[in-house]
């Protein structure tokens, strides 16, 4: 299966720099541990990723610290979409199903999602 078909776990700051050095586009979901948010967050993440051929990463900035005030993270879960290495777009309004991410990122970064694979 291809990596950027489903969610990759990043542990901390400098796994989510050198997500974001591989990937020209990224959405890269701000969790925590515990949250059940953020746990149903996932699966749909994958279907995402399925949808649209943007990589997807998952990040617990409770587990690097300097994330929180880097990307002023007030609340989770926390969609930060990026392209070239900048955040260009975020969805923080808690559990959201696959077609508002997949619109979002329409919105967001419309070149970049495969619309045959979004199936538009």
């Amino acid at each position: 299966m291809d990596d950027t078909l489903r969610p990759t776990r990043l542990e901390n700051g400098a796994d989510l720099d050198a997500f974001l050095e591989d990937h020209t586009v990224a959405l890269v979901e701000c969790y925590t541990s515990g949250c059940s948010k953020c746990q149903a967050m996932e699966p749909v993440l994958g279907n995402v990723a399925r949808a649209t051929g943007i990589p997807v990463g998952l990040v617990n900035p409770g587990d690097d610290l300097s994330l929180v005030d880097r990307f002023e993270i007030g609340s989770v879960p926390t969609l930060l979409c990026f392209e070239n290495g900048r955040e260009v777009g975020r969805l923080a309004e808690g559990f959201v199903g696959a077609d508002a991410v997949v619109s979002f990122l329409e919105a967001t970064v419309p070149s970049a999602v495969d619309t045959e694979l979004a199936g538009t």
